[in-house]
């Protein structure tokens, strides 16, 4: 409930107000209660010496995690360029009038969906065991399986063909949201349909891509650590060698997730403004940045727009 009060400001004209916030008691109680507990589990975590604050200290700017940083960032961009690009290919497919092409989409998707990540990754790695030499069914052609398949191709191919088969998913669900009109009236004036999905649909379809896909371009970043056990050499097993060589586990881990929180919050900053981008003409009124939010929280009053008034 609010309270509608007149101004005391003899400057303001007669018919302008604002509105005075309820109050909330037991709202600020519980948000007291939340913040201690979160202060005491802090004071817990920072005066406990078995975390070993001064080997993460050390360690936070070793040259190898900062190679490791680089060369997670590396896989994530490649592997969800790989991932977008052939997932969208692979939605257009799944809704094609073409059973066939349908059916090969449907065959993809089943297939990386249904098998774990961690064994695509063994698989790719342990592909020379399969295919010593590779030839692609053109006559002079004969390549070494274990010269090509390095641990970083066998890192792009695992986790870019897997997030591709969620990407389509994602892709597919933002087409089918577009009306049917749409590509109807496309139809009407001449437009093909290549054209039509790339002007019409899928810009409008965005709106509804880009939250998952941000998701999931922050879950890749975390995916990245399974390439571990290939020996690419990501944030985790830059970790993991120095750990193996000083016996100091917990402190290494941490380090590695320090940095992995500092890069996900990065990318759910961008993420953020990537939707609010999308968002308009969505909407009737954007979605409010954190730094509006705040002041949102600590304003006692709110301005009324009156008649004739500006905001």
């Amino acid at each position: 409930m609010t309270i509608t009060a007149k101004p005391t400001n003899t400057h303001l004209p007669a018919d302008a107000y604002s509105i005075v916030k309820a109050r909330h008691p037991w709202r600020w109680i519980s948000a007291a209660v939340i913040v201690l507990l979160g202060l005491l589990l802090l004071r817990s975590v920072v005066s406990n010496p078995n975390f070993g604050w001064g080997t993460v200290g050390m360690y936070i700017r070793d040259a190898s995690i900062v190679r490791g940083i680089g060369i997670t960032l590396e896989l994530t961009a490649i592997c969800m360029l790989i991932g977008i690009v052939l997932g969208v290919v692979l939605a257009v497919m799944r809704i094609s009038a073409n059973p066939v092409v349908r059916t090969a989409s449907f065959a993809y998707v089943s297939f990386f969906r249904g098998t774990p990540v961690l064994v695509q990754l063994l698989f790719w790695y342990n592909l020379a065991a399969l295919y010593p030499s590779i030839t692609f069914g053109i006559p002079g052609v004969d390549l070494d399986a274990n010269e090509i398949i390095t641990p970083m191709l066998a890192a792009i191919l695992g986790l870019g063909l897997n997030q591709a088969a969620y990407m389509s998913e994602i892709v597919r669900a933002g087409i089918l949201s577009v009306e049917h009109g749409q590509s109807e009236a496309a139809g009407a004036l001449g437009i093909n349909r290549l054209q039509t999905m790339r002007r019409i649909i899928l810009p409008q379809a965005m709106r509804v891509i880009i939250p998952p896909t941000g998701n999931e371009t922050i879950g890749m970043l975390k995916t990245t650590a399974l390439v571990s056990v290939i020996s690419v050499p990501e944030l985790l097993y830059s970790a993991q060698v120095i750990y193996a060589r000083s016996f100091e586990t917990i402190p290494l881990l941490m380090v590695a997730s320090i940095w992995y929180i500092v890069v996900t919050s990065v990318l759910s900053v961008g993420q953020y403004y990537l939707e609010r981008h999308y968002a308009k003409g969505g909407q009737r009124s954007l979605p409010l940045t954190p730094w509006q939010q705040l002041r949102r929280f600590v304003r006692v009053h709110d301005p009324l727009t009156t008649k004739g008034a500006k905001k």
